[in-house]
């Protein structure tokens, strides 16, 4: 999808049934893929593998186009009543509990996670259904994000976190530049599509550094620049880089100046093309 692939090329057929399945009831083991494994005899763990796939692929059939699709359109009220419940709960202020001399987060805590997030960016028609939800994620997200040190329990297990957002997830300096350039770019795009830029201080703050690194043309180019950006955080592997790796100078440029130029675009600035 990121690459432009047409909907109706092969890829996506294969996809797409394995994609729907994951959405039902169907409760088929080989339904786990990964967690397969390790949730034998962990009933509490095998239901936290399905609702995960469940909402990462709700997210994928979403950013597909699927979005007036019921089955898509369910899960994600499902999901989006989850996230609401959390954000009016106590447990949006104080998510975590102690157990022993570790933090972990509250079992009975939904927080926003980035597919959740992915969800509403990619369903216009769900964010004008459920705008107080809407508003209440923004004012969420643009909070900061505690530093605590925390595991999640999910049955016998406890894990990292990895998907979940409490908070703004950007780590930038008191510039403005940010710690992991794609993951920022990525989570100021999802805040554009939901109409979230402007109520986020330190997303505002990071775009406008990128924006001032840009040349006369809109050609991101810092001084001193001398590798392309790397990802520290896996959820922005499958936007950046987009360009495959070559020897050309502009390969380390193309990828933040496309990025910054489709960011313009759905904020609705005009653009000139030279």
């Amino acid at each position: 999808m990121q690459l432009g692939l047409p909907t109706s090329a092969r890829p996506f057929k294969l996809a797409d049934r394995m994609l729907y399945r994951l959405l039902s009831r169907d409760e088929d083991p080989a339904l786990l893929y990964e967690f397969h494994k390790p949730a034998k005899g962990d009933e509490a763990y095998a239901h936290w593998g399905r609702a995960s796939f469940r909402t990462a692929a709700t997210a994928a059939l979403a950013e597909a186009g699927n979005i007036e699709d019921p089955r898509v359109r369910g899960a994600a009220h499902k999901i989006a009543s989850e996230v609401s419940e959390f954000l009016r709960s106590p447990l949006a202020e104080k998510p975590f509990v102690r157990a022993g001399s570790a933090n972990v987060l509250n079992p009975a805590a939904r927080p926003p996670t980035w597919f959740s997030l992915a969800i509403m960016a990619a369903m216009p028609n769900l964010q004008r259904e459920r705008a107080g939800f809407t508003e209440r994620l923004v004012h969420y997200l643009s909070s900061p994000a505690p530093k605590k040190l925390y595991t999640i329990p999910v049955g016998k297990k406890k894990i990292k976190p990895s998907i979940q957002l409490l908070g703004d997830p950007i780590e930038a300096d008191s510039k403005g530049l940010p710690k992991d350039i794609p993951l920022a770019l990525y989570f100021i795009e999802q805040l554009v599509r939901i109409g979230g830029l402007a109520q986020s201080p330190t997303a505002t703050k990071v775009l406008v550094r990128l924006l001032k690194d840009c040349d006369q043309h809109g050609v991101w180019a810092p001084k001193g620049m001398r590798s392309a950006p790397k990802a520290v955080n896996k959820m922005s592997y499958h936007t950046f880089p987009l360009d495959l790796e070559s020897k050309a100078a502009e390969w380390k440029q193309v990828d933040v100046t496309f990025r910054l130029a489709r960011i313009a675009k759905l904020s609705g600035w005009e653009l000139e093309y030279i």
